[in-house]
C-alpha cells in the first residue's frame, strides 16, 4: 500500500472553520499529524491511502463522486479495462471543469468558448475511436 501526500484545493473558509468547531478535541490530540487525514481507496482492483489536509467527510464525498463518475462512464461505453475507464473518466471530469470554468468566467470570449468545446467534442471523438478499437 503507498501513502501519498496529496495537495487538495482549499475549501471556503467558513466549511473548514465550522468543521474545526465540531471537531471532538480528544480525537484531535490523538492525531499524531494535526491538520492530516488519510483517506483509503479502492477502486478498480488497486488500492493505496493518501494523506490530505482536507476533512475526511469532504475526502470522501470526492471518492463517492468519482466512484459515481466511474460507474456512468462504464455503463455508457461499456468499458471493462480499469486504465481506459481511469483515462476517459479523468479526461471528462477534465471536460467538466473546464466547462463551468468557461462559463462563470465573465470576460470570455463566445468565440474562444465555441473553439474549446469543438476541440474537446474532437478530442472525445478521437478517444472514443480508439477505445472502440480496442474492443
Amino acid at each position: 500500500m503507498t501513502k501519498q501526500e496529496v495537495p487538495m484545493a482549499k475549501n471556503d473558509q467558513s466549511h473548514r472553520d465550522q468543521s474545526r468547531k465540531d471537531q471532538d478535541p480528544k480525537k484531535e490530540a490523538q492525531n499524531p499529524r494535526p491538520g492530516k487525514n488519510d483517506l483509503y481507496i479502492e477502486l478498480l482492483g488497486t488500492s493505496f491511502s493518501i494523506t490530505a489536509e482536507e476533512e475526511p467527510a469532504y475526502l470522501e464525498a470526492i471518492l463517492h463522486n468519482y466512484r459515481m463518475a466511474l460507474a456512468s462512464i462504464q455503463e455508457s461505453t461499456g468499458l471493462r479495462d480499469p486504465l481506459k475507464l481511469t483515462i476517459l473518466t479523468g479526461f471528462l471530469l477534465c471536460d467538466k471543469i473546464q466547462r463551468m470554468y468557461l462559463r462563470e468566467t465573465p470576460e470570455s470570449n463566445p468565440a474562444d468558448t465555441q473553439e474549446a468545446e469543438q476541440i474537446t467534442l474532437g478530442l472525445i471523438n478521437r478517444i472514443n475511436s480508439v477505445l472502440e478499437s480496442g474492443r
